[in-house]
Parts: C-alpha cells; sequence; structure tokens
C-alpha cells in the first residue's frame, strides 16, 4: 500500500485547554480529553511560561491561547523563537474563533465614546480586527503564506479545516496551521450565552477558553482527513454517519446518537469546537487504540447555523520495499 500525495493529512496537533470542568471526570468524553490532553492548560494570564514575556503586551486572552496551542503543536522550547520555523514561508495560517476579541472591540468603542479616538491606544487598535489572532500567528512564527481569518459561527471549527485543505490542494501552501480558539471573558460569554440552547436542555452551556491546532499536509504520515460536508438537514447528517470506531458530535446534533459530546467536558467552545474534536480524534488514533476501519468522525454546529462534519481515518503504512 503507497501512499496518495493528493490525502490531506493531519501531521500535528495539540490542545490548550484551561481548567476544563470538573477536571477530568470519570465520564466517556472526560476519559477520551484525559488520555490525550492528559495535563490542564495555563490560562492566558500564563502564557508567558509557555511563549516567554516579550511579544505579549496587549495581546488579548484569544491570542495567547491559540499561541500557546501553536507553540504546543510544534513541540517548541518555553520562550519566543529566535527566527522563523523550517519552512514558514510555505505555511498558511487559517483560525476559526467567533467571539475572540469581542472585550477588545467593547472597550475600544467605550474609550472613544467616553472621549475620543485619541484616547484608544495605538497598541491597542489593532486588536479591533478578528484577523489579528490570525496575523499574530504569522508574525510571531515566521508564516508567509494565505492568512485568513473564519467567524461563521458554530461550524467555523470545521470551515476552518476545510478551508486549509482547499489551500494544500489549490497549491497555495505546503502546511496549514489551523488554529479553533475561544476566550471565556465577560464579553465573549454574555454574547455566547445568547445563543439558542441545544435541543433537550433549557440553558446554553457556559463559555469556557480554548484552544487547539492542528497542521494539514499534503501525503503526509499522519491520520487521512476526508472531505469536509455541510449539512442543512438532519437526514444528511444520519446519511454521512457511517458507524465510525469513534464518533465526536456536538450537542443536540441530529442522527449523532451514541457519539460523545466533548462540550459536556470541557463547556461550550462554541468556533473552537470542529478544531478540538479533530485535535483529540488524531491523537486518538496515533495513541495506539483500536481504531477499526471507520477511524473518527466528527460533527459540530447547531439548529441555527447548520452542521458540518468530516471523518478522520488511520494513517496509511506504506508496504516496505523489497518484500521480506
Amino acid at each position: 500500500m503507497t501512499m496518495n500525495p493528493d490525502r490531506v493529512t493531519v501531521t500535528a496537533h495539540a490542545l490548550h485547554v484551561p481548567d476544563p470542568i470538573g477536571g477530568f471526570a470519570a465520564t466517556a468524553a472526560g476519559d477520551l480529553f484525559s488520555s490525550v490532553a492528559p495535563e490542564p492548560a495555563c490560562g492566558p494570564d500564563q502564557a508567558h511560561t509557555v511563549l516567554g514575556r516579550k511579544g505579549l503586551l496587549f495581546k488579548e486572552d484569544a491570542t495567547r491561547l491559540a499561541l500557546c496551542a501553536v507553540h504546543r503543536a510544534f513541540a517548541l522550547p518555553p520562550g519566543k523563537l529566535t527566527e522563523p520555523l523550517p519552512g514558514a514561508e510555505h505555511t498558511a495560517v487559517v483560525v476559526s474563533s467567533n467571539v475572540g476579541n469581542a472585550r477588545t472591540v467593547r472597550d475600544i468603542v467605550a474609550e472613544m465614546r467616553a472621549g475620543s479616538a485619541h484616547d484608544v491606544s495605538p497598541l491597542n487598535g489593532p486588536s479591533a480586527s478578528s484577523n489579528v489572532i490570525a496575523s499574530t500567528l504569522a508574525i510571531r512564527y515566521g508564516f508567509t503564506g494565505p492568512n485568513l481569518m473564519v467567524c461563521s459561527g458554530a461550524t467555523s471549527g470545521l470551515d476552518a479545516v476545510r478551508l486549509g485543505a482547499l489551500l494544500l490542494r489549490g497549491e497555495r501552501a505546503r502546511r496549514v496551521v489551523v488554529v479553533g480558539v475561544e476566550p471565556d471573558d465577560e464579553v465573549a460569554r454574555g454574547l455566547a450565552a445568547l445563543r439558542p440552547a441545544a435541543p433537550g436542555t433549557t440553558l446554553p452551556v457556559p463559555l469556557r477558553a480554548a484552544a487547539a491546532c492542528v497542521v494539514l499536509e499534503l501525503g503526509g504520515s499522519g491520520p487521512l482527513l476526508g472531505d469536509v460536508r455541510r449539512h442543512t438537514r438532519p437526514d444528511d447528517i444520519a446519511e454521512a454517519l457511517e458507524p465510525p470506531a469513534l464518533r465526536l458530535t456536538a450537542p443536540g446534533a441530529p442522527g449523532a446518537g451514541g457519539g460523545i459530546d466533548l462540550t459536556a467536558h470541557l463547556g461550550e467552545v462554541y468556533g473552537a469546537l470542529g478544531v478540538v474534536q479533530l485535535a483529540v480524534a488524531a491523537a486518538w488514533l496515533g495513541s495506539g487504540q483500536p481504531s477499526g476501519p471507520g477511524g473518527a468522525l466528527i460533527t459540530c454546529g447547531d439548529g441555527e447555523d447548520g452542521y458540518a462534519s468530516v471523518r478522520l481515518d488511520p494513517a496509511v503504512v506504506p508496504a516496505l520495499a523489497g518484500g521480506g
């Protein structure tokens, strides 16, 4: 069996999720998460323990968490790099976050209302753009490929994955760093609480800070990524869910009975969910767990924004040349 150079693979992954709900509780979601991320991650106020102190001034929580996830995905030592990562000039960045910079926008508007635009710090101004997360990642690690920010609601995590795969297949990049991140400051929590509750529940799950990173390449040796599919009808999801060994589902997703809901363990991670699920599935497939022919299937989304799904299959082991 040979590798297919046109297949997108997950070649690296990392989770950075501070203080999941209830620690690592003895549930299916908790057991799975603790097996791939055995230690809780530091919060944004302690990001310097991973990144070093230099370059974090005026960086908001979502940006700090995203930086930590990328740092860990590439297994970098603590502190700021002194030169770009190898291959950075051909690396694209795609980030998913729906409320990542909402607090900064609120603060800037409040400052301008109370005074004028002259009262807004020039160092804080760039964070008024949601793309500040993706651009900061590119600047810090030297990534010079395409740079995209996705804020498309509950499916945005897998939307970012889909865009990353398109960049690879369109030969716009040789490697894509995909990050999903949300903060849990008071502004972000307030906005997330306006979303409708999942079917079968009465209240939305509180937003929790989380970040995840997956690195995509063509023809690598990692798990094989299928095409991301969008679903607008419940029947479409049911048709897509052939029985996998591992199923990660969104709260209330139609046709997803029997799947593991990471939200029940982590809390609501909104735009980060699809990337968090993909990182967990990639870690699980690479952990030596029996995966079976079905691999893992991931669904994120909600009844308002629709749903997206993707399959992740075990890595293909190339045949040894010359027999044995």
